[in-house]
């Protein structure tokens, strides 16, 4: 036999899919994992011929799960998202959306067992050390994928996958505003760089002579927009301690404009070297906490929320999320969960071949 057979669940998790495995199954040494999931992804191929990725970075993450041995936590979800045309994995970020595909996943792979009509998982995300209670549509004692729920970027209705977010701010570089500043100017456009679910550099669109109504396409089109907007993201990311990241998918980027179809703000969310056809869950909460943070440079966009908790509507390429921010404004902004509605759905299930070349199992 010259193939290693790994099994898997291949799930959608909100706008992004990908394999969902046991910990267990793939090998502990980081650099072994890190080939395993290039060969089962196929990256440094920009159609990942020779795997299962979609070639595109929502498509190329991958969750692998196990019992958590955290006094809190029921499960311990370890994150990597995978390059499409490079053979790189990045093991520092977190995913919200392939997350929305966890509770359901660990109800598949035996790891839960459905307590009544909702079933209520927590999850501590390896990556970052954030805290999530998912909680989970099981009428009847059983796992359904059936449902009214509707996300941008997702065709037809789904079961709701409830989400609850805490312990986000700082996951990454231990701050909230990792340089110190509200804002900050890179390169003469004004950023605020911030670590809520994920460290983002977020500036307004208008700075780039850009609408922030663009869509995807659009956008990638525009290479002299996305040349600009990395060196602004390598200066960023040094300012916010996080070393030479030219080769890091975070910090991300985004940028903000007002509002033009009824939410709070418009927004766009970059993966940081294509635009995110939709947007991510915890770019979501960072840029939704932006929106939030008097002083930013989402300052004059809106007209901000001053109660909590708030609802923050975000416009993105694809359509809206919504964002409910629990925070307080006693000492400056803080957040203190964020909440989101997702869905998932399970697609494939059996076992990926990767050469034994890359790993042999013990």
């Amino acid at each position: 036999m010259t193939q290693t057979a790994i099994p898997y669940i291949f799930m959608r998790g909100g706008t992004s899919r990908g394999p969902y495995f046991r910990r267990s199954d793939l090998p502990e040494d980081l650099d072994t994992l890190a080939e395993v999931l290039i060969s089962v992804v196929g990256a440094g191929h920009p159609l990942n011929i020779d795997g299962i990725g979609g070639g595109a970075a929502v498509t190329t993450k991958v969750a692998m799960l196990s019992h958590s041995d955290d006094d809190w936590a029921d499960i311990d979800y370890f994150f990597a998202q995978v390059s499409v045309e490079e053979k790189l994995v990045d093991f520092k970020p977190t995913c919200g959306n392939i997350l929305s595909g966890v509770g359901p996943a660990a109800i598949e792979m035996g790891l839960i067992k459905p307590k009544g009509d909702l079933t209520e998982i927590r999850i501590r995300a390896v990556n970052t050390g954030a805290r999530v209670v998912a909680k989970i549509q099981t009428p009847g004692g059983e796992l359904t994928y059936d449902g009214d729920a509707e996300i941008a970027g997702v065709p037809g209705n789904s079961a709701p996958v409830q989400l609850s977010f805490m312990g986000v701010v700082g996951s990454s570089t231990g701050a909230f505003l990792p340089t110190g500043n509200l804002r900050d100017t890179v390169q003469g456009v004004e950023l605020t760089c911030m670590d809520v679910a994920m460290p983002m550099a977020i500036a307004r669109a208008v700075d780039f002579g850009l609408t922030g109504y663009e869509n995807a396409e659009e956008l990638d089109a525009n290479r002299e927009f996305f040349d600009r907007m990395e060196d602004i993201r390598i200066e960023a990311g040094q300012l916010m301690g996080m070393g030479d990241v030219s080769k890091s998918v975070t910090p991300k980027f985004g940028i903000l404009a007002p509002a033009k179809d009824g939410g709070t703000i418009a927004v766009r969310y970059f993966m940081p070297w294509k635009t995110h056809p939709t947007m991510a869950v915890t770019g979501a909460q960072c840029m939704a906490s932006c929106a939030l943070t008097p002083g930013s440079v989402s300052e004059g966009l809106l007209e901000r929320a001053v109660k909590s908790p708030a609802e923050v509507v975000l416009e993105h390429a694809s359509g809206k999320i919504d964002v409910l921010v629990d925070f307080s404004n006693e000492d400056g902004f803080s957040l203190n969960a964020a909440g989101l509605v997702r869905t998932a759905r399970k697609l494939a299930e059996g076992s990926i071949y990767v050469p034994q070349s890359v790993w042999v199992s013990s």
